[in-house]
């Protein structure tokens, strides 16, 4: 069985992302000043010189214009030494068209991964030369509060889709600026939900004229937030 180094606590959504330090291939951070007010996506990688990782971040890397049009902040963290990173994002950049424009954590010693319960616990084969357990693909969207408001854990053998992180991110900045929800398959510009909490003559007042499907499902509309 392998080593279970997720020794944090309990990371639910409404939590405030735990504060770390660490070394980053843009210099030494502290997490929460990182964050500074702005939404931020932090992922896991099991580790560099990777192929599906090294695909990852060079989709990442291309929506740069996408992240920013968001007003989101990327973060990743793999399993090496600074320096490994400074190689492999050479590899990245050459390889996949794409500049990294965010910083990654150097977390050989796992400190960040267990506080973040990324520690892959299924697959005792994901560990590195000295036995330590490798990370999951685990994805945290996190608001400007600093709360958690999105977890995702992919397993290692699984490529994440990163245009769907961006429609989340969407649709959580359209819900709190609207406060509405958002339907299946929703996309920016298509209809939102008003919530079942608010009454009709309620939504009358604060929503554009809505369509009534079901006393509880009332869809609407609101302005693109981009």
């Amino acid at each position: 069985m392998t080593q279970d180094l997720n020794t944090g606590p309990p990371l639910r959504l409404g939590s405030v992302a735990p504060d770390f330090t660490a070394q980053t291939t843009q210099g030494d951070i502290r997490f929460h000043d990182f964050i500074d007010g702005s939404w931020v996506l932090f992922f896991s990688h099991p580790a560099d010189f990777t192929p599906v990782c090294t695909t990852e971040l060079g989709a990442i890397a291309r929506l740069k214009p996408e992240f920013d049009k968001r007003g989101v902040k990327a973060i990743g963290l793999s399993c090496n030494e600074l320096n490994d990173h400074e190689k492999w994002i050479d590899d990245i950049e050459r390889t996949q068209n794409g500049h990294i424009w965010f910083p990654i954590v150097a977390d050989a010693d796992r400190k960040v991964a267990a506080l973040y319960s990324m520690v892959d616990y299924q697959d005792p084969s994901n560990i590195d030369k000295k036995g330590i357990p490798f990370t999951v693909r685990s994805v945290f969207v996190i608001d400007p509060k600093k709360t958690i408001r999105l977890t995702l854990t992919y397993p290692a053998s699984v490529g994440r889709n990163v245009k769907e992180l961006l429609r989340v991110i969407d649709s959580l900045q359209t819900g709190d600026k609207h406060k509405v929800t958002t339907p299946v398959d929703w996309e920016v510009g298509q209809k939102v939900i008003i919530p079942p909490t608010v009454s009709d003559e309620a939504a009358k007042a604060s929503y554009p004229p809505f369509d009534p499907v079901l006393p509880y499902l009332r869809f609407t509309t609101v302005p693109s937030l981009h």
